[in-house]
């Protein structure tokens, strides 16, 4: 905790956590649209082949993006951080605080230690603080799918309960209980598209490693992050442009046949009879799509399509998706 005697003069490093779709791309994005003037660095994390967030994240001047993909830094890129918050430090003089968006099937508690296990990163980064966004409306079935989500709630020293907007007059106050049952200490913000003051998740010295090994004696230690084997992800690219009716028709099948192991799908599409691209986001039956810029003269247009969930059928998805296409 910084104190008005004793400053830390250490960069800032924010992590944010959270299940698939909960929120997190869209408060990194906030965070970069506000004037603040300071010079951020940027992690992304994907569960995938290929970084659909990483396309997504504003790209400003004052902002440095890096990102990992087909890989989670709480196991198999742990190493890859470790490297480059080690870049990030030579060259600290020029940042003002770092971001880290890790993929929503991460373990917080790994991720935490890297900071304190590596003597170059913790003398130059300080963990600032565990930033959790929910999704408000499907908090009570990821908590009861998955032990990531449990974890990233119960791990965290802020919580963003996203997408109030959405839920039924009443549900708040259970949404609420659900997460104080997990984490009674954690500070407690209502979010719609995870819009916030910046001065409740960044460089608010939240983050406090004796309460954490209070929670987790072991949290020093090195140890591995299994995820389950069920739980898996692909990717679709096609060059023909996309018909969107009948795309919305295929997907919302699909999620009706798989139910709740169809844990979320996005992408961006080349689509017929538009300029832009398509950014489409979807977490089980809640689905949002919209134009974004414009696609450049020069560069080549295609689909990318990214499914996540358990038990999922590739082939299945590649032919329905198929006849989604403009021939």
């Amino acid at each position: 905790m910084k104190s008005a005697n004793h400053p830390d003069k250490r960069i800032p490093a924010t992590v944010i956590t959270g299940f698939l779709g909960s929120g997190k791309t869209t408060l990194v994005n906030h965070i970069l649209h506000k004037e603040h003037g300071k010079k951020i660095a940027v992690i992304v994390n994907e569960f995938g082949e290929i970084s659909i967030d990483g396309q997504l994240v504003v790209q400003e001047d004052q902002a440095e993006l890096v990102e990992f993909n087909n890989g989670c830094l709480c196991c198999t890129v742990r190493g890859d951080l470790i490297d480059t918050l080690k870049d990030l430090r030579d060259r600290a003089g020029d940042l003002d605080g770092i971001l880290i968006e890790t993929t929503g099937l991460a373990d917080p508690a790994p991720v935490a230690s890297t900071f304190f296990v590596a003597d170059d990163v913790k003398s130059v980064i300080q963990l600032d603080a565990f930033v959790t966004v929910v999704d408000a409306v499907n908090l009570a079935v990821n908590l009861e799918q998955s032990h990531e989500a449990v974890e990233q709630v119960a791990f965290s020293d802020v919580v963003l309960i996203n997408k109030v907007d959405l839920l039924e007059p009443g549900a708040l106050a259970d949404v609420e209980a659900r997460i104080r049952a997990l984490n009674p200490l954690a500070r407690i913000h209502h979010t719609t598209n995870a819009e916030i003051d910046l001065d409740h998740v960044i460089d608010i010295g939240a983050f406090d490693l004796v309460q954490k090994l209070e929670v987790d004696p072991g949290f020093l230690e090195d140890h591995e992050h299994e995820h389950d084997d069920d739980v898996g992800s692909f990717i679709i690219e096609e060059s023909r442009p996309i018909d969107l009716n009948r795309f919305n028709l295929w997907l919302n099948n699909m999620a009706q046949d798989m139910g709740n192991n169809l844990y979320r799908t996005k992408g961006i599409f080349h689509a017929r009879g538009f300029q832009e691209r398509i950014v489409f986001q979807s977490v089980r039956m809640l689905t949002t799509m919209r134009p974004e810029r414009r696609w450049e003269d020069d560069e080549v247009r295609a689909s990318q399509f990214v499914v996540i969930g358990r038990n999922l059928d590739r082939e299945a998805f590649s032919r329905g998706f198929s006849q989604c296409l403009v021939n």
